[in-house]
């Protein structure tokens, strides 16, 4: 009987380790802690208050019917609550994402609405299908791939481009432009038509907008600026004034709608699906580490690569557009006392009640308050404080991330995102083609080997150059290792018989690498210097073929010391009997 049981723990041990590992969400609220109950209940109400009229605002980013807006609000709470790895995150819409959304689609549907929704969906399960790959593939480090003042200079230019794109709405005229420089010339074209009545209701939403979240940021601002926009068209009937409103909102759940794409519109979708994919989960897991830290404990990159997936796959089947973790509406969240995912269940059962029976006041909702929302929310986007700390720590950091910033607003959003990762491509390899290097001696009584530059009180071993280059040998950097070797052997300033190449810090070393190293051994053959290498790592060649690489080193095996103090043992030795020879080293 007792093997029986034992035998069963270890089944339902095993039954929720799979499930912890496929869904901790699930397993989470399989052991959900019912204490926590009234503070979630409370969070994700407030969650909820803040999202809904986010969702519909950023519908109009989206260039979607507000209902769509709704839905991305909605559904996606429920699948990341499931498989996410965060207690406070939630997804949602996001700003930066809506804009990109836009800018993939809109050339496609060439105005066609219904052709628009059909090619949404499409690329909004695509954009959830490379998050699950993502994820099953542990591509989670590619949440570091864009340097944060890169990022920060790519959306903050999409901030710039979300308020330039409200003026139209805020001030009431009709506008043609779509780029951000030519949107401000048609301002200041189009300035005094402006509609006062627009331009006063919002303005003075706005204002109080801003008001609110300054003084009271734990009041759902949003919501309270669009209930009262909600009573003003209605008891003024601001809408015979030529106020814009936002009109009828169908109740009820989604019906599926899905495209067929050409060849073109598919290639075009999937390239934009993997921009979007990117991004989004670089916005979105900075936001769930940062709330992480805040409670103390962490997540899983793969996972939520998984999390996000998930959730943009129920978004597309629920007829809603990306997205990703939100910053604000997880702020509440954590502000509110939110402690597991709970909430945003509350949050998004709290919404399906409003999308079953109270859409109604929805139709009166002014375009301008809309606007409101999206320009205080575009304003907390473009991180202000992010760019003054780089001109006070790094100036060419700050110009780069002002060349990201332009490159969206002169290009566009999409050619804006390949600017982005080409900018921290550029920056990497920069970096890592010019690696730091050292010229290393003795220090009296202490043992190892310190940079001369570094320590004034070591000096070199006459006869031997030590030198050490901190970074593995490979395509991009080889002609710098080459050139730091000869033009410190040329700027030493007694002989040089012996260049001893300390590879400890070496852990991978190409073919590139090698011809260049073979270069260097001839060249400094030439000048009756030998070079030899100490502390060389076993798995330094691990990708070329085995049995090249042991005649290799059986070729070069007097040249290979297990540590540098070997090497110089080796060279006093040499010196001692007058075995001084032209040597090679693998």
């Amino acid at each position: 009987m007792s093997e029986m049981r034992d035998k069963m723990m270890r089944q339902s041990r095993q039954y929720n380790g799979v499930i912890s590992r496929l869904a901790p969400g699930l397993a989470s609220l399989m052991r959900y802690d019912r204490s926590w109950f009234r503070s979630d209940f409370a969070a994700g109400l407030s969650v909820a208050a803040v999202a809904l009229p986010v969702g519909i605002a950023y519908a109009e980013l989206a260039r979607v019917p507000p209902e769509i807006g709704i839905y991305a609000a909605i559904f996606p709470l429920f699948a990341y609550a499931l498989f996410g790895s965060s207690r406070q995150l939630i997804v949602g819409p996001d700003a930066a994402t809506c804009i990109l959304v836009a800018a993939s689609l809109m050339p496609l549907a060439s105005g066609d609405p219904q052709r628009y929704l059909a090619l949404l969906v499409l690329l909004t399960l695509i954009t959830g299908l490379f998050h699950l790959a993502g994820g099953l593939l542990r591509l989670g480090f590619m949440a570091s791939f864009l340097s944060q003042p890169i990022l920060t200079g790519f959306l903050n230019g999409i901030a710039l481009v979300i308020i330039a794109g409200q003026i139209e709405a805020l001030f009431g005229y009709s506008g043609d432009a779509v780029e951000f420089f030519p949107k401000l010339a048609e301002f200041a074209n189009n300035v005094d038509q402006a509609h006062s009545p627009t331009l006063v209701l919002g303005l003075g939403l706005l204002a109080l907008l801003v008001m609110i979240r300054f003084l009271s940021p734990k009041l759902p601002s949003a919501l309270m600026v669009v209930i009262l926009g909600i009573v003003l068209v209605s008891v003024l009937d601001l809408e015979s004034r030529g106020i814009a409103v936002l009109g009828n909102v169908p109740a009820g759940l989604p019906s599926m709608h899905l495209g067929m794409p050409t060849m073109t519109e598919f290639i075009s979708i999937m390239t934009d699906g993997a921009a979007i994919a990117l991004l989004s989960f670089i916005s979105g897991d900075l936001t769930a580490k940062s709330f992480a830290r805040r409670n103390r404990y962490d997540v899983d990159a793969n996972q939520e690569l998984i999390g996000f997936g998930a959730s943009n796959i129920i978004a597309g089947l629920a007829q809603g557009f990306p997205v990703t973790g939100a910053d604000s509406r997880t702020a509440v969240n954590n502000a509110m006392g939110g402690k597991s995912q709970v909430a945003g269940l509350v949050a998004a059962a709290a919404m399906l009640l409003v999308l079953f029976f109270l859409t109604d006041p929805l139709a009166f909702v002014p375009k301008a308050a809309l606007s409101a929302v999206i320009i205080v929310s575009a304003i907390g986007l473009f991180d202000h404080k992010a760019l003054a700390e780089l001109y006070v720590t790094n100036r060419l950091e700050l110009g780069i991330s002002l060349v990201a910033m332009l490159g969206v607003l002169i290009l566009g959003v999409l050619p804006g995102v390949g600017l982005a990762i080409g900018l921290s491509l550029a920056w990497l390899l920069y970096v890592v083609s010019r690696p730091p290097d050292a010229i290393l001696g003795r220090v009296p009584g202490l043992k190892g080997w310190y940079s001369l530059k570094d320590n004034p009180e070591a000096h070199a071993i006459p006869g031997i150059l030590v030198f050490q280059f901190n970074a593995n040998i490979v395509f991009f950097n080889a002609d710098r290792f080459k050139a730091r070797v000869l033009d410190a052997v040329a700027a030493s300033q007694t002989p040089v018989e012996w260049v001893v190449l300390d590879a400890s810090p070496v852990n991978y070393i190409d073919v590139t690498g090698i011809n260049k190293l073979d270069e260097l051994r001839e060249e400094l053959a030439l000048r009756d210097v030998r070079i030899v290498t100490g502390t060389v790592r076993d798995h330094i060649g691990r990708y070329f073929d085995k049995s090249w690489l042991e005649k290799r080193k059986e070729h070069y095996s007097s040249h290979r010391f297990p540590t540098i103090n070997s090497a110089v043992k080796a060279f006093r030795e040499s010196k001692r009997h007058k075995l001084v020879r032209p040597a090679e080293e693998s």
